[in-house]
């Protein structure tokens, strides 16, 4: 079995949003393809309460871009984005969610970030979602989404470790580059760890994956 892991397809990530992904709308017409290529599909949804400590306006005198240490691990603070139950946190309307066997909610707990649609960035509190597609014989992964230089890096590498085959689809993802060559550094640190990079005509040229 194989699963396509729609990551953070957010209002708060696409234009008009409070921390956009530059040209990050262009990949939602992908996705939509793409789906129709899986019989499994997974949409992640980064789901913050507005306590959250990875947010600068949570910290005083701090500015987004700043590097704080939470719980031991550095956390760079961002803007505040995506809160439980507001428009920024939705998936886009763009986006098929018909198609969509599962919603996954990460980034719940205000003293630790999430990344990964696997676990926290500490790795030490699951978000359910490998058990999910151990139960469902699940032994690839096909990744897209924003942005390629944090939540898409992360989740790749998470379900590389994991032992699944793991595949980013490189057109359908999108990056901040907050800093310089930071999504081709994303890239090849995901190449290092076995992780296959493909475009997505790869897939919309073969019939429905298992």
């Amino acid at each position: 079995m194989k699963v396509l892991l729609l990551v953070d397809l957010q209002n708060d990530f696409l234009a008009g949003g409070s921390v956009p992904v530059p040209n990050g709308d262009a990949i939602v017409p992908i996705a939509n393809q793409l789906e129709g290529c899986f019989k499994l599909v997974v949409a992640t949804q980064d789901w913050h309460p507005a306590n959250h400590k990875s947010f600068a306006q949570n910290h005083q005198g701090r500015v987004p871009g700043e590097v704080v240490t939470l719980k031991k691990q550095l956390q760079t603070l961002w803007r505040t984005h995506c809160i439980q139950n507001t428009r920024g946190s939705e998936l886009t309307s763009g986006l098929m969610l018909n198609r969509v066997n599962k919603v996954l909610r990460k980034g719940m707990d205000a003293e630790v970030d999430g990344y990964s649609a696997f676990f926290d960035q500490n790795q030490s509190h699951g978000t359910g979602l490998y058990e999910y597609l151990q139960e469902r014989k699940v032994k690839e992964v096909y990744v897209l989404g924003l942005g390629t230089d944090h939540c898409v890096k992360a989740t790749v590498l998470n379900a590389a470790s994991l032992g699944f085959k793991t595949h980013l689809i490189e057109d359908a993802c999108r990056a901040w580059n907050f800093k310089p060559d930071e999504a081709l550094n994303a890239i090849d640190e995901m190449r290092e760890s076995g992780v296959n990079i493909m475009h997505s005509r790869e897939l919309l040229q073969i019939p429905k994956l298992g």
